[in-house]
């Protein structure tokens, strides 16, 4: 008997709107999940509950509301326009889901069994080109829990992470295309950041990540799951398509929290760094993001901007995420199709 199979398209998430309490909540659900900070289950509600939920959400529900447009949160809407783009496209079934937020994991795979009467196997795809455990992996983990109490069943396929997929690569040279044909002084592709500590914890060898300065460029298993390696292989890839030379682009890792070493160097720092050196049109990606967010929108959009404009930078270009490029959803219409 012939399988069928049904899409299951997983990203993040965003609060349901840009109040203080709808973020508060958003927030809770993001931070709670011992995949993104992963402590024991009382000291990480301790943490969020006495030194993150008084104070961050005024201040995220501000940043949101920056962002924010008349139809809804950009990640939101752009991921809806992408699904509405492969219905298109794809005749099988198929749902989108947010690991935080609505539509709900759980709201998704119960869409998707509804449309599709006698599914056999559901295609995971996680909006991440990278693998992280508070990422890639929560949404795995997430979808393989609701599957066994839902439709255990039904078999799960995943599609790994695309980070030097030659499909993928092109489809993010030809959405910047524009940009870097108008010029420019240097190009940074910053990365959203990790905790080192994430970096050891999802190392199968437990010792290689970090261990030394070049661990990234000596072949390892780790790499199968190595977020730093793997930004490195898109940028890589990227800047060798696009005929980047090796001293006109920069690595950067933004979005840190807390206390503990994250991944360098640091986007803001990165920034002033490179206005400060006479740096004057600088072009910004965001790869490890496939739709624009709080993260490239505002983060990067807006204080990014600031922070470069203000250390002596003139021009500062902010290449748009794949969202709905064409090249990106013949991409993901394949990928299903395949």
């Amino acid at each position: 008997m012939s399988s069928q199979r049904g899409i299951l398209l997983v990203n993040l998430g965003s609060p349901d709107s840009p109040s203080v309490p709808d973020v508060r909540r958003y927030l809770n659900q993001f931070l709670m999940d011992p995949r993104v900070i992963d402590s024991p289950w009382i000291i990480r509600r301790l943490v969020v509950g006495l030194f993150i939920l008084p104070t961050r959400p005024k201040r995220s529900a501000a940043a949101y509301a920056s962002i924010w447009t008349p139809e809804g949160s950009p990640l939101i809407v752009i991921s809806r326009k992408v699904e509405k783009l492969l219905r298109e496209r794809v005749r099988m079934p198929l749902a989108l889901g947010m690991s935080y937020g609505r539509p709900s994991i759980d709201a998704a795979v119960a869409e998707l069994l509804g449309q599709g009467r006698g599914l056999t196997e559901i295609l995971l795809i996680p909006m991440y080109p990278h693998y992280a455990m508070s990422t890639y992996e929560t949404v795995v983990v997430a979808v393989e829990k609701t599957l066994a109490k839902m439709a255990p069943g039904v078999r799960l396929i995943t599609k790994p992470p695309f980070y030097k997929d030659d499909d993928y690569i092109d489809a993010l040279v030809a959405s910047a295309e524009s940009h870097l044909s108008a010029g420019y002084d240097h190009v940074l592709f910053s990365y959203h950041g990790l905790p080192e500590r994430h970096l050891r914890k999802s190392d199968p060898t437990h010792s290689h990540c970090l261990a030394s300065p070049d661990c990234c460029q000596v072949p390892s298993e780790a790499h199968k799951t190595c977020y730093r390696h793997q930004v490195y292989a898109t940028t890589e890839a990227f800047t060798a398509r696009a005929g980047i030379p090796r001293e006109k682009h920069s690595i950067a890792f933004q979005s840190r929290l807390g206390r503990d070493p994250w991944l360098r160097p640091y986007t803001d720092e990165t920034l002033k760094r490179l206005a400060a050196s006479g740096v004057r049109r600088l072009v910004v990606l965001c790869p490890s993001f496939v739709a624009d967010c709080l993260e490239t929108l505002e983060e990067i959009g807006q204080e990014g901007k600031e922070e470069f404009l203000s250390h002596g930078g003139a021009e500062y270009v902010l290449v748009p995420c794949l969202n709905d490029h064409p090249r990106w959803i013949e991409v993901l219409a394949n990928w299903c199709r395949a």
